[in-house]
């Protein structure tokens, strides 16, 4: 029972099991994956989004506007509220702040984006899935001045150090771990992994990126979150079904609007466990 927490599913169609998105989700499920968060590049997306979430079952989706995607109009608050609201949007996101790349999207520019879909994601009640990159103290200046802590969100596929994890923590957010923390030069990503409150801990692929070994090279999917899973749980020593049932429940505790899509089995498991 794992949940993939973030991935570009209209993204990979073209690059796994032929260029079929049926195929790709049902390698998934064949690996226990049960449930998949599909995030939005641009508000554009969100459109296709919502048919791919029509037609499974266990997808659901997000709205926003990624905040190295150079955008001819910058979304205002109301385009984002709308777009998650028609959609059915469980999160608001990707949004963030990536200083490393900042000469795509000026860094002034991405401050002003990630303000307004935080206060969008606060007016809708909705979590915030969170990019950072080398941004530290503008992201957590913003999570302090408009996320709401009753609400949270994630920072998804962390790379930072610990102060900033437990910073967000203590704002009412989640850690998200990616292929990276299997990477060879990934040490200190698997000390956070061993530190890190198992109950504040999601797992992602953010496919069709970052493959995880063994699978470095190639086009990532939703299925190789279990190898993320065992990762954690080597460094953890503790068994792998012990994370998946802890991410699993972290994740309907956060993305709250996804839980009654879950299916029977995942919620019972959950229930037995004493998870939800």
């Amino acid at each position: 029972m794992f949940v993939d927490s973030h991935c570009h599913l209209d993204r990979l169609s073209d690059k796994t099991h032929g260029g079929d998105l049926n195929a790709t989700l049902d390698a998934a499920r064949a690996a226990e994956v049960s449930q998949f968060l599909a995030i939005a590049v641009t508000l554009e997306d969100v459109p296709n989004l919502a048919r791919i979430a029509r037609d499974h079952h266990d997808v659901v989706i997000s709205a926003g506007l990624h905040p190295l995607h150079s955008a001819e109009h910058e979304p205002s608050i109301d385009a984002i509220m709308k777009t998650a609201d028609q959609y059915s949007a469980v999160a608001i996101g990707e949004s963030g702040l990536d200083y490393h790349y900042r000469e795509s999207v000026p860094a002034d520019v991405q401050y002003e984006r990630f303000k307004r879909h935080l206060i969008a994601a606060r007016e809708l009640e909705l979590p915030i899935v969170v990019h950072t990159r080398e941004a530290k103290e503008d992201t957590l200046k913003l999570l302090r001045e408009h996320a709401d802590p009753q609400v949270g969100g994630v920072l998804h596929c962390f790379s930072e150090d610990m102060d900033m994890a437990r910073e967000a923590i203590r704002l009412g957010f989640y850690i998200s771990l990616s292929g990276i923390v299997t990477f060879r030069n990934a040490d200190s990503l698997r000390e956070l992994a061993r530190k890190l409150p198992l109950d504040r801990l999601l797992i992602e692929t953010d496919s069709p990126y970052l493959a995880p070994v063994p699978y470095r090279g190639k086009p990532n999917e939703p299925a190789w979150v279990v190898e993320v899973a065992e990762c954690i749980a080597k460094e953890r020593g503790i068994s792998v079904d012990e994370v998946a049932m802890q991410t699993t429940a972290n994740f309907y505790r956060l993305f709250r609007a996804a839980a009654p899509e879950a299916p029977a089995h995942v919620r019972e498991g959950l229930a037995q466990a004493g998870l939800v």
